[in-house]
């Protein structure tokens, strides 16, 4: 199996507060001439359904424009309730919203907007799952490692029915709100790929984003490095 043949879904999480970043959103930060959020949907460019899971638009409906990023129409967006309610949440009103608009993928991607190389983890993450038989590869779940052996897993296909049965688990117990990635994953089965260095490298901060050549100067919008007072969609 060719992992372009790959069938999967796609989460893209973009709903964080960006608080280190003075409030500026991560998705509007633009590498090498594109934002993040576009860098990110690109990664995901393979899946059948892809939902922003962040600020822009409602439920099941396609994302409301963000000042400098472009979104494919066919790409849903929703938001975990409450807002800035964890990455656990977040991936739980994604898989509802891709259930909803007819999802079903045996694998789900989930992936941050904020790994401007993810493509690269993506790729080899795709390449480790086209030597899984067709008929167990919605069972098998893989996760990006850097080189330095750390685990990313926001840059990881999951097998779908296990990360919702998992999603429900957690808010049966009320620890859905606020609960971590790493609960939300406890009692999945996941293996490590390594991939290329630096495809897993994150924007948090004005200095990672320096880092990756990412000059606040050279942003759409011309938001400001100290405050983000332009108006680039909001805190996310």
């Amino acid at each position: 199996m060719q992992a372009n043949t790959l069938a999967f879904d796609a989460l893209i999480l973009a709903g964080g507060r960006s608080s280190r970043l003075g409030g500026v959103p991560k998705q509007t930060l633009v590498f090498s001439g594109q934002t993040l959020l576009e860098r990110a949907l690109a990664a995901a460019s393979g899946a059948r359904l892809t939902v922003v899971v962040g600020d822009p638009g409602a439920p099941g409906e396609a994302p409301a424009e963000l000042p400098g990023v472009m979104q494919p129409a066919a790409v849903l967006s929703c938001r975990e309730e409450p807002p800035f309610s964890g990455p656990a949440a977040a991936i739980a009103a994604g898989l509802d919203t891709l259930a909803k608009n007819g999802g079903g993928s045996p694998l789900t991607l989930v992936l941050a907007c904020d790994m401007p190389l993810a493509s690269e983890a993506v790729a080899a993450l795709q390449r480790a799952l086209a030597d899984t038989p067709g008929a167990v590869v919605g069972e098998r779940s893989v996760m990006a490692s850097a080189e330095d052996g750390r685990p990313q897993p926001l840059a990881a296909f999951y097998s779908t029915a296990e990360l919702t049965h998992a999603c429900r688990e957690l808010a049966a117990r009320n620890a859905l709100v606020n609960g971590s990635v790493r609960a939300l994953l406890a009692n999945l089965d996941v293996q490590l790929v390594t991939v290329p260095a630096g495809s897993t490298s994150d924007v948090d901060t004005w200095d990672d984003a320096a880092a990756l050549g990412m000059a606040a100067g050279n942003q759409r919008g011309s938001q400001d490095r100290r405050t983000g007072d332009t108006n680039v969609g909001g805190n996310s």
